[in-house]
């Protein structure tokens, strides 16, 4: 096993994971960008306070806005975004020392011990922590791969039917109070709302960084995918007790965060266990997504999503502008995919030194503007051929800038844009924070602190801090594989 699970962590373990840059913003942002610093100063300044009460104002907080730093992406290479948020360190510190507490640690492990103890419902998405050359984030995805799609195929053998559904809009839509509920039992805590009780404090944390808003938890880091499983967990046990009154035994349900695959024998079964887990959801605020619900009646060819299995089947021996073409048709097909990423990884590597096609970049900008999970390798991949234009390269690279301009909540592709644009950084100008921060911009805001009292900390997170000049300066106006590839071998 070249991971380590989160639950198999020991509370000082878990701290150290959740303070980790790469766990902080588990958005893909150019490594000039660094989290780890603050987060480590903050973490040892905290520490020394005896109450939080020391350094702010909870009901200062709650009327604060924009305490998060926001950043869309589109979702679906249409009119869908989805808002990722860059957590105040303050606040994401202040809540991983409360979580990985010692003893809360183990309230916490011991509350999954219970979500788990139905071995007919399988969660794997618990977050884990790399021992091996992979990343974390690689070998997170490796678990889908490993335990869904190939498992999937096994589970052919045993079962006749499988069942696909998740939920809709999943973090956007987490009732804040269901965490409680999760950690202490809904009758525990309805029935006690003191800050006594973890999956209070918990809950509250995440309001007051929100508004006061209890629905939805930000999106953009691993302590989040987390308290989302906490919630998800104690579905799977709600679930599974459910199930049991029934008097459904054949059964078998896999989980990766909130998508699910179920595995019966008669559609009867799966479409009960369908039902049974939509009702319970909607005591959480959630609700089945209709459009990805299904029933498969071969569980073989329904293993492997299907933008995958299509993407096998592309020709790998043709010209390299054909094979780009192949993939924007299947960008269009299946937007914004896996499949649309790994494929972009691949044709990246095979870019010869001196290609030179406009033709190439053209097809790219238009893949980076409808697939935002792409954009990163597709910014390498614009980068390498556009070294080689050179009269054309300043006309070009201006139409590409003003094209992606021109479309709304850009925010994150900015970011990407920027750094293939490094030799162009006096030129060009983006509204996103974070690129005005590497243009050294004065009185740049990533953060809303005006709820902070204490100076010092202050200091420590001030934005500047993030922006790392002398890597930024080192790199040249290529993006190299390494800055944009997940995995260290292709699956």
């Amino acid at each position: 096993m070249n991971r380590k699970s989160l639950l198999e962590m020991s509370g000082k373990e878990a701290r150290s994971f959740f303070l980790k840059g790469k766990s902080y913003c588990s958005i893909d942002i150019p490594e000039y960008f660094s989290f780890s610093d603050v987060l480590a100063k903050a973490n040892q300044e905290i520490g020394q306070k005896q109450n939080t009460s020391d350094f702010y104002n909870k009901n200062k907080l709650k009327k604060c806005e924009r305490v998060n730093h926001m950043l869309f992406a589109n979702k679906d290479g249409k009119l869908s975004w989805r808002p990722l948020q860059i957590i105040h360190p303050i606040l994401y510190v202040l809540l991983v020392r409360d979580i990985t507490e010692e003893n809360n640690w183990i309230k916490i492990q011991d509350r999954f011990s219970l979500f788990q103890r139905n071995n007919k419902i399988k969660c794997f998405s618990i977050p884990v922590e790399a021992e091996s050359k992979q990343s974390d984030k690689a070998e997170q995805i490796l678990q889908w791969w490993e335990n869904i799609e190939q498992e999937s195929i096994v589970l052919s053998l045993e079962y006749k039917y499988s069942y696909d559904t998740d939920i809709a809009d999943c973090y956007g839509s987490i009732y804040t109070h269901s965490i409680a509920w999760a950690i202490e039992t809904i009758e525990k805590a309805k029935e006690d709302r003191s800050k006594d009780l973890l999956g209070n404090r918990i809950d509250e944390y995440i309001s007051n960084l929100q508004y006061g808003q209890t629905n939805g938890i930000p999106q953009g880091s691993v302590l989040m995918d987390f308290i989302a499983e906490i919630v998800l967990g104690y579905i799977d046990d709600l679930l599974s007790s459910k199930i049991e009154e029934k008097n459904i035994q054949d059964y078998k349900i896999h989980r990766y965060r909130d998508d699910y695959k179920i595995f019966v024998n008669t559609p009867n079964d799966g479409e009960m266990i369908l039902r049974i887990l939509s009702e319970l959801i909607t005591l959480f605020g959630l609700k089945l997504n209709s459009f990805k619900t299904k029933e498969n009646k071969n569980i073989i060819s329904s293993s492997v999503k299907p933008d995958k299995l299509h993407w096998f089947q592309l020709d790998s021996d043709i010209a390299l502008q054909k094979r780009f073409l192949l993939l924007h048709q299947h960008s269009l097909i299946y937007p914004n995919s896996g499949s649309v990423v790994r494929g972009l990884s691949e044709l990246n590597k095979k870019i010869p030194d001196e290609e030179d096609s406009i033709q190439i970049i053209s097809i790219v900008a238009d893949i980076m503007l409808h697939n935002p999970k792409a954009i990163p390798v597709c910014c390498s991949i614009i980068s390498k051929v556009l070294k080689n234009t050179k009269e054309n390269r300043r006309p070009i690279s201006d139409k590409i800038h003003q094209r992606l301009m021109g479309t709304s909540k850009s925010e994150y592709a900015q970011i990407w844009l920027q750094r293939m644009l490094k030799d162009r950084i006096k030129e060009i100008d983006f509204s996103e924070s974070l690129c005005k921060l590497v243009k050294e911009e004065s009185g740049v805001e990533l953060w809303n602190s005006s709820w902070l009292s204490n100076k010092k900390l202050k200091a420590i997170i001030d934005p500047v801090r993030i922006f790392n000049k002398k890597l930024f300066l080192e790199m040249d106006e290529v993006i190299r594989d390494n800055e944009v590839n997940i995995f260290t071998h292709s699956l």
